[in-house]
């Protein structure tokens, strides 16, 4: 999945990888206008942010230690392969669970 498009969608597609109020902002700009590009990022950051509140609600329940930090970073690697990718104006899957979210989270437009 890389295609690419214009600027209409691509500032959406990087804002929504601005913290959760800039994703928030996002969702509300692409309701306006739905955007393929647009939803594709959006799709992608509701799954990293759900994965990180996971791991850190986790954590807090079961001390992870180590794997807590390594799976902490994980996430990090892949926000910041996502927002590159939303920033070159492709429509590039974060590694490993990229797909997933697609699916998972098909209904949010």
């Amino acid at each position: 999945m890389e295609n690419t498009t214009g600027n209409d969608g691509k500032t959406i597609g990087i804002i929504a990888y601005l913290t959760i109020i800039g994703f928030v902002i996002a969702i509300i700009m692409n309701n306006t206008q739905r955007n393929e590009y647009a939803s594709f990022h959006i799709r992608q950051m509701l799954g990293l942010i759900l994965l990180s509140i996971a791991i850190s609600v986790l954590s807090l329940m079961i001390d992870l230690g180590v794997v807590g930090t390594i799976l902490s970073f994980f996430v990090l690697i892949l926000w910041v392969l996502g927002f590159v990718g939303a920033i070159q104006g492709e429509m590039k899957l974060v590694p490993v669970l990229g797909e997933q979210f697609q699916d998972w989270f098909s209904g949010v437009k």
